[in-house]
């Protein structure tokens, strides 16, 4: 049985020739292959572990469950698929949600496992009737509209509790990581969070070195005196340990505002899928509903033991792209390093020591970029929204999800922001295209027309 766990030299296993590109059934000298798992585990890092703290979760577990996550794929993609699996920041506005709403660890990880139950389910459908169900479900004015309203429904998360922390950390910071994305070039450019962190670190340790204490919003919600940087986790925590782990907590209305983010995974994966094809020259459509199926798969083992959901990370196609090689060797080292650094209690420590300022520079270019991602959906597909068609439907769902407008059925059940939102769009796409006249309904061709196996979209492997 091929699980793609073999691998032939390419050349003489050390630098590949100029313009050569390094399959995914290929690798590099171990030692070689090892650095570049390190390299991608660096990549990794400044979404990976932001996000479990944004969603109130152990980042410890979370950094551990990526690296068990991306075997999984490995293994349920039998090597063809290079891809690392890191924490999904697209359920940041979800945790929040659920948490604003009263609801515990427990049952923000359990809303996640059934969203990752309906990603596993919907990628078995893909494999069985093909990529094109995803579109006539879902098409781009659809897909875009959701991404856009979970990104931008987190703005009073940043508005409210991270930047009034302290807003000059906050708005440094903020300049900082903007600069960095727009101008480092490269691998640099692709860990630009991950240095705005580190330069938030230090600029919080240095304010609190010159200014002392600040008089501002703790973390726990309360206006005291604290320091900025509070390192005293950090010298209790052991070197080696196993992190904390929960069972989940079911809940129809945590899960109901969690589900729309399907849709968002669906669309990360795809993208994913189609780029790493278009990277190697070397069409992979027939693994899309695998590569879908793998991360819900991946996603439901993580939350199931008290872990965020995962998905795939294009911080990592940025790595191959620069360095060319595709190697799911390098994935496997990877993994395997997320594994140790999961085992570590010191690292999560410093994790979760980041200071509010901070995370109020950092989440306001991550949340409007995940907001953009939506934007940029529509650009790509050409989404007309001079159309009535389509412009009624996202209007009214944006401005419910963004604005978290709630609409209450009884004294116990009530949707909103997200899941409203998304429930609008939907649902309001398809209904008013039954009824609007046949020149509304005219769309360009599919983005992946001119692909006939992504047409076809049959998983046979």
């Amino acid at each position: 049985m091929n699980l793609g766990v073999r691998w032939s030299l390419h050349g003489d296993g050390r630098t590949p020739a100029p313009g050569a590109v390094v399959r995914p059934d290929e690798r590099l000298s171990w030692p070689r292959t090892v650095g570049l798992g390190a390299q991608h585990v660096v990549a990794m890092f400044g979404a990976s572990f932001v996000a479990p703290v944004l969603m109130g979760l152990d980042p410890n577990l979370a950094i551990m469950m990526s690296g068990v996550a991306t075997a999984i794929f490995l293994l349920a993609t039998r090597g063809t698929v290079p891809s690392y699996l890191g924490c999904s920041l697209s359920f940041v506005g979800v945790a929040a949600a659920i948490r604003a709403s009263g609801g515990s660890s427990a049952t923000v990880t359990g809303a996640v496992l059934v969203v990752g139950a309906v990603l596993f389910l919907a990628g078995l459908a893909v494999r069985k009737f093909g990529a094109r169900i995803i579109h006539a479900a879902m098409p781009p004015v659809v897909t875009g509209a959701v991404v856009m309203l979970i990104g931008f429904n987190l703005a009073p998360v940043t508005a409210s509790t991270y930047w009034p922390q302290d807003q000059w950390t906050a708005l440094l910071v903020m300049l900082f990581t903007g600069l960095a994305v727009v101008c480092l070039r490269g691998f640099w450019s692709r860990i630009a969070i991950f240095l705005g962190l580190i330069f938030g670190y230090g600029v919080s340790w240095v304010f609190d070195l010159v200014f002392g204490k600040i008089h501002s919003m703790s973390p726990a919600g309360q206006v005291t005196d604290h320091w900025r940087l509070d390192l005293s986790a950090v010298s209790n925590a052991d070197w080696i340990g196993l992190p904390s782990f929960h069972g989940p907590s079911f809940e129809w209305s945590a899960i109901l505002v969690a589900l729309p983010v399907v849709i968002a995974l669906i669309a990360e994966n795809a993208g994913h899928v189609k780029a790493v094809g278009e990277m190697t020259g070397k069409s992979l459509d027939d693994q899309l509903g695998t590569a879908i199926a793998a991360d819900g798969a991946a996603s439901m083992l993580s939350t199931a033991v008290g872990g965020p959901p995962n998905t795939t990370y294009s911080e990592n196609i940025g790595v191959m792209a620069a360095t060319r090689v595709y190697s799911t060797a390098a994935y496997w080292a990877a993994a395997g390093f997320a594994l140790l650094f999961g085992l570590c209690p010191k690292f999560g420590a410093v994790v979760a020591a980041i200071p509010g300022g901070v995370l109020g520079g950092i989440t306001v270019i991550l949340y409007g970029m995940i907001g953009l991602l939506g934007a940029q959906i529509w650009i790509n597909a050409k989404v007309d929204l001079r159309n009535p068609l389509n412009l009624v439907p996202v209007a009214g769902g944006l401005i419910i999800g963004i604005g978290n407008v709630s609409l209450s059925f009884t004294d116990n059940f009530e949707l909103s922001g997200i899941a409203l939102g998304t429930l609008v769009v939907v649902v309001g796409y398809h209904a008013l295209r039954a009824l609007a006249p046949t020149h509304m309904k005219e769309e360009p061709p599919l983005a992946e027309a001119g692909n006939a196996e992504y047409d076809r979209g049959r998983g046979e492997s």
